[in-house]
């Protein structure tokens, strides 16, 4: 089978064309190298949290792969063979779990047989979305399409040691389903966690109070945040630090999502009320899917069996370039409405790739 060749370099030039091609490849099968790796970033190439997520999708599709190793500016994959089954991967740093998981469960939903992943990283570190943020608005929403991923999580990891440690089951399908979601509709409720590990209780409590208060402050009045901390004796992480994830959900099922991390010197009062904020702002537009998870779903509505239809808070830089490497892999065929910056809506011919 001919290779097909990806210039790494398109748009921003960042790890989200790597992510897309090999999720991509592992599910066509189509050999796939991409040149000019992360070249719009200070040091381009591979990382270790790309060389994971690369990995754990070799393990899944029996890939071989050539140019994996940290600096690498190309990368040639050549999937073999799917199979399902219980894959363990440890960064070995603070590389995002959630990003692995992005790449490696295009391909998981679509395995012969269930897929369990086991992987030990970082779970809340800046530039990715958290995993609470994976487990509750990702995972709920790509269940609308069918597949069910389940993310537990039994340690956070923080940067910069990680350690992080994460399960995902997943029971795939034969195929994808479409999804039509445009407007978010009205809201039903809010939910959330506000979390800190090795920091005093009141961190997670006062994200949580500012987090809530800045919802009530705009007329959004049932909402839940839990909290979550350690005693002293009874914390095992490796690292400290705080966050705080919290969603909109709506009449019609679906959910909005926004996320936040604590920072050295940052008051956890401004964590919180700069992660409802950032709700409140994916709110007003009345677009169903948030501006972090539409760039997610481009490979499930590329290969879902019809027509989609997304209405997006936000046309961001991730979506576009995300469209521009499913185009070149995909015979699905994309129309994005919508300026760079606003809201819009995305319409996808998907492939109806069955297994």
């Amino acid at each position: 089978m001919e290779m097909i060749e990806i210039d790494g370099a398109f748009g921003e030039g960042g790890g989200q064309i790597l992510r897309t091609s090999i999720a991509i490849s592992a599910l066509t099968m189509q050999p796939v190298s991409i040149s000019n790796i992360r070249a719009g970033r200070p040091k381009p190439g591979l990382k270790k949290q790309h060389i994971a997520g690369i990995e754990v999708l070799a393990q899944l599709v029996s890939a071989d792969v050539k140019g994996l190793e940290v600096g690498s500016t190309q990368v040639e994959f050549m999937p073999r063979e799917r199979k399902g089954g219980h894959f363990r991967y440890d960064v070995g740093t603070a590389g995002s779990i959630s990003l692995i998981l992005q790449a490696a469960l295009p391909a998981a939903v679509l395995s012969p047989e269930p897929v369990r992943f086991s992987l030990t990283g970082g779970t809340d570190v800046s530039w990715s979305p958290t995993i609470d943020y994976m487990r509750e608005v990702f995972a709920h929403v790509l269940h609308i399409m069918g597949p069910v991923v389940e993310i537990s999580m039994s340690r956070r990891g923080h940067f910069p040691r990680g350690g992080g440690k994460v399960t995902c089951n997943v029971t795939p399908v034969r195929r994808i389903a479409p999804i039509e979601r445009e407007r978010f509709g009205e809201i039903k409720q809010v939910r959330g966690l506000s979390h800190c590990v090795r920091l005093p209780a009141h961190v997670a409590e006062r994200q949580a109070d500012s987090a809530q208060e800045k919802l009530h402050e705009n007329g959004i009045t049932d909402v839940l945040i839990e909290r979550e901390s350690y005693p002293k004796q009874e914390d095992k992480h490796l690292g400290a630090g705080s966050g705080i994830v919290i969603w909109a959900e709506s009449f019609f099922g679906l959910r909005l999502g926004a996320d936040n991390l604590g920072a050295k010197g940052k008051p956890a009062e401004e964590v919180g009320s700069e992660c409802a904020e950032h709700l409140l702002k994916e709110l007003s537009t009345g677009m169903a899917v948030d501006s972090h998870l539409c760039d997610m779903l481009i490979p499930y509505m590329a290969l879902a069996d019809g027509m989609s239809r997304i209405g997006v808070t936000e046309v961001t830089s991730h979506l576009k370039t995300n469209i521009w490497a499913a185009e070149r892999l995909l015979d699905a065929d994309f129309s994005l409405q919508g300026k760079l910056g606003e809201a819009g809506t995305l319409d996808v011919a998907g492939t109806g790739l069955a297994l």
